[in-house]
């Protein structure tokens, strides 16, 4: 069936399909009869097992293993549908969307374990690959978001924009405070460093023009991306920040300076500060590696020191007799 209004699930982790042996096995037959009563229990034993099926009475089998060609005789004449293979991430959330439990042997199987949550169960095409969906569900706790694109370069850049934004959504929720986007941020900390460097004497405060210095990247980078004058528009806005308060950044399409708390671009805190946080870790690492030593001279240094005459090789050590 494409389309069941209702259905109960029933979800496996088990074969429809009668069980291989590990390891090789050779049988012998004596009588010609010995080779249909092998075929016999083949299909007593998934009838067993599709009996186990039908007694629950649903209405869709979803596995994520095989199904046999017999298996899926017994269940159509049931009006089961069976869909296999499924991966086993994708049958977790289905388990999350539906309700019910995913069963490991269908002796075990319990009307506790039916999935009956779920309100549409159909098939659609889309191209030339046929999807199924679940929908309309009662107290879903997992869902699929299906993308199309006109080519996979732009499919790949889709899921990769809404990556960003989910992850931008979730940072939300865990820590639920933000700070002005466009440069603000950064412009409003180079100006506190600038103003802090003032009031130090001596060689101190040029860690703080410093990193004030750096800071300005990326204001100055959205400006550039707009081509604007940049040294201009700095000035700008340093004098903004100075006289205005510290929400004013750059406008990423005009280059111009808005106020980003009425222009509605905003960032999120913690990745701001992860992100200052690495971006002053990694100075302080680099500033601590006051150089490198190689142990190892290179094939075309020894190369040049013997072409010069230099190259004196290791004494050898004589033969003991």
């Amino acid at each position: 069936k494409r389309r069941i209004e209702n259905p109960r699930i029933v979800m496996l982790d088990c074969n429809l399909e009668y069980k291989k042996g590990e390891s090789q096995t050779n049988m012998e037959f004596m009588q010609e009869t010995d080779f249909r009563k092998i075929l016999q229990l083949e299909e007593n034993y998934i009838k067993e097992i599709c009996d186990d099926i039908i007694a629950l009475k649903p209405d869709l089998v979803l596995t994520e293993k095989g199904v046999s060609d017999l298996a899926q005789h017994f269940l159509l004449k049931a009006g089961i549908s069976a869909i296999r293979r499924l991966r086993k991430s994708d049958m977790n959330r289905v388990a999350r969307a539906v309700g019910g439990q995913i069963v490991h042997r269908t002796e075990e199987l319990k009307e506790s374990d039916v999935g009956t949550e779920c309100g549409l169960f159909e098939i659609k095409k889309f191209g030339d690959e046929y999807f199924t969906f679940l929908t309309k569900c009662k107290n879903p706790k997992a869902c699929t978001i299906l993308l199309r694109g006109a080519s996979k370069d732009v499919l790949m850049e889709v899921e990769r924009n809404l990556q960003d934004a989910m992850n931008v959504a979730r940072n939300v929720m865990l820590d639920p405070f933000l700070v002005p986007g466009g440069g603000a941020v950064e412009a409003a900390l180079a100006h506190r460093l600038n103003e802090k460097s003032k009031a130090i004497q001596g060689v101190g405060q040029w860690p703080y023009r410093a990193l004030a210095e750096a800071l300005k990247v990326i204001p100055k980078t959205l400006m550039q991306n707009c081509g604007v004058n940049t040294i201009r528009t700095m000035t700008n806005l340093t004098a903004k920040h100075a006289t205005s308060g510290p929400t004013w950044g750059v406008d990423g399409e005009t280059g111009n300076i808005v106020d980003m708390e009425e222009f509605g671009v905003w960032d999120t805190l913690q990745v701001k500060s992860q992100v200052l946080k690495t971006a002053i870790e990694t100075a302080i690492l680099l500033l601590r590696i006051d150089d490198i030593v190689s142990g190892v001279k290179k094939q075309s240094d020894i190369d040049a020191e013997k072409m010069a005459g230099k190259f004196q090789p290791a004494p050898q050590e004589p033969a003991e007799e």
